[in-house]
């Protein structure tokens, strides 16, 4: 039984998240039709549960896919930044942001995809990758059957772990056991007062090395969760300590479901996104903001970039060009994101250091102020006033 249109392909991407869509979509339009592309996911990319908050900034998201009112829940004018005594302070700033319908964003893509002639499968389970030669040997199960396929390229976009790529002798290099893996949770529910515009952020020691969040959905229900840092110590279940947040804060609120996933947040700063024509994209690359642990615009601008360095390789006529195709994707990564990325990364832990009474009391003097006044840089400043020694931390990171 043929499970697929051809049995060799010049590229396979693997993974239909933003990062694999986003690279197909890409590599499709930049080759107009001229090479033999596959993706594959072992689900719809439109199917829910997708594990996420759903923010993204308008102006990001518009300059790599076009807004289309079909796949946004709501704009978003604000972000509450809320202290340990729920001390309340707000970023305002009119139209700063989208909460996205993720089901209906992935589908926007995918009919790109389609459109842009890539062949599309999402009931395919990748279960063996291998190195054969001068190409990559796919294992995919298909309907509980299993097939063979080739590919002269492979995109992984299958997200954090990189269990596809795990324990290749090639992949020297590219691989490495040392990513951030941080634990997040969130739940869908009901009965919770907030502000349809509005983000709320949570910090203090209850969120050890991360922070807690309401994210609005569709003015009924709202995304409230959490992330920790890969260091956090707690009792019992993330999942309990989820529910208890909310039983205690939100009495009334009603938890329709659960979802719990990882955030990889170790940038690759000197490790390469590609060898061996292998390329890594979006979460498996670990192109996530290391303090907000924001992924969706990331992911897609990496999976552009990354689009754009395969289309390089295959073109390419000597093995001297194909390797500096794979350089050149962390490159222009590094370019793009990764700098200040890495900056970022270099100050969390002064970030996390701050002390509850600190927040507490930078939120309080914050919250006095009125609503034009509390701009970034004022709640930036206060932060620092309210914990002097930061300013010194944070000098020796970014230096």
């Amino acid at each position: 039984m043929a499970f697929f249109l051809s049995k060799e392909y010049d590229t396979v991407i693997c993974g239909a998240g933003p990062a694999g869509l986003m690279a197909a979509c890409t590599l499709g339009r930049l080759t107009g039709g001229a090479r033999r592309i596959l993706l594959l996911d072992k689900k719809d990319p439109w199917k829910e549960p997708i594990f996420c908050a759903e923010a993204v900034s308008t102006d990001r998201l518009n300059a790599l896919w076009p807004v289309d009112p079909a796949f946004v829940r709501g704009t978003l004018s604000g972000i509450y930044f809320t202290s340990p005594k729920r001390y309340r302070a707000e970023f305002y700033s009119k139209d700063c942001g989208l909460i996205l319908d993720r089901a209906r964003f992935h589908r926007s893509i995918a009919d790109g995809c389609a459109a842009a002639g890539v062949e599309c499968r999402y009931d395919a389970l990748i279960k063996k990758l291998e190195r054969v030669g001068d190409s990559w040997q796919l294992t995919v199960a298909v309907g509980g059957e299993s097939c063979s396929i080739s590919a002269k390229t492979v995109v992984d976009a299958t997200g954090p772990g990189c269990r596809l790529t795990r324990g290749l002798d090639c992949l020297e290099g590219i691989e490495s056991g040392d990513v951030d893996l941080e634990p997040g949770i969130f739940a869908v529910a009901e009965g919770i007062e907030h502000s349809r515009e509005h983000i709320e952020l949570f910090f203090g020691s209850e969120f050890k090395s991360g922070y807690g969040w309401i994210f609005p959905r569709d003015g009924v229900e709202v995304n409230i969760g959490f992330v920790l840092g890969k260091d956090a110590t707690h009792e019992g279940s993330l999942r309990q300590k989820l529910l208890d947040f909310i039983a205690r804060d939100y009495p009334q609120a009603k938890v329709k479901a659960v979802y719990g996933g990882t955030i990889a947040c170790t940038g690759p700063e000197s490790k390469p996104l590609a060898k061996c024509g292998l390329f890594k994209a979006g979460d498996a690359a670990s192109c996530v903001n290391p303090i907000s642990r924001s992924g969706i615009v990331e992911s897609l601008l990496c999976g552009k970039i990354v689009a754009e360095c395969v289309k390089d390789w295959l073109d390419a006529g000597t093995q001297a060009d194909r390797e500096r195709a794979e350089s050149q994707a962390l490159v222009r990564w590094m370019e793009a994101l990764g700098k200040s990325h890495r900056q970022l990364a270099r100050a969390k832990g002064a970030f996390n250091s701050i002390s509850d009474r600190q927040f507490d009391r930078a939120a309080k003097r914050l919250s006095a102020m009125p609503r034009e006044k509390q701009t970034l840089f004022r709640i930036f400043f206060n932060v620092l006033w309210a914990c002097p020694s930061l300013i010194w931390k944070m000098r020796s990171f970014l230096h």
